[in-house]
């Protein structure tokens, strides 16, 4: 689907909006965040865990993931080298002290709706976790905030693309307010 097909000719990545990609499994999932993280603006993608990269072990491009990016993989950062659980916390302790604030999309009990979730500073990371287990305590607990996407229906969760993609937006919008 089409949103807006007019593109800001003097477009540029600010650098200080970057995801964290903890535990995904499906390269569809990976690829479709790609694609997102490309239109909200946001500047590196770190994939953390058993997220697959864009490349295997041997070099060769995983289709799957590069087919659903439909080329975002090209012009977002990534980077695939965080793959314990220990070198993702070093990772967003290293972002904190970088001055990131980090945002992990989940549910708990220390959650708040993403839609009023409001900052000043342009420098925020965006954390969403693996498809079933979600993220971890360890991670939930160097979170400034954890948003929820609040569910009206049935269904107690929405699929980590989709959930990513309405965070994504949100914060997106909070940094381009700021520019200004």
């Amino acid at each position: 689907m089409l949103i807006n097909k007019k593109r800001d000719k003097n477009f540029k990545r600010s650098g200080d909006f970057v995801a964290v990609l903890d535990n995904i499994r499906s390269l569809h999932n990976v690829g479709s965040i790609f694609r997102t993280a490309d239109g909200a603006g946001i500047n590196k993608v770190y994939l953390c865990g058993i997220t697959p990269a864009l490349v295997d072990s041997l070099g060769k491009a995983r289709q799957q993931l590069i087919k659903t990016s439909l080329g975002a993989e090209k012009s977002v950062e990534w980077d695939a080298s965080t793959r314990s659980a220990r070198a993702t916390i070093k990772l967003l302790e290293r972002l904190k002290e970088d001055g990131y604030k980090i945002l992990a999309v989940e549910q708990s009990k220390d959650s708040i709706p993403y839609y009023k979730f409001s900052s000043k500073s342009s420098k925020l990371c965006l954390v969403v976790g693996n498809e079933i287990n979600g993220l971890p305590a360890s991670v939930l607990k160097l979170a400034d905030k954890v948003l929820e996407i609040p569910m009206l229906g049935h269904k107690e969760s929405l699929n980590v693309s989709v959930a990513f993609g309405i965070a994504a937006y949100h914060i997106s919008g909070i940094i381009e307010k700021w520019k200004k």
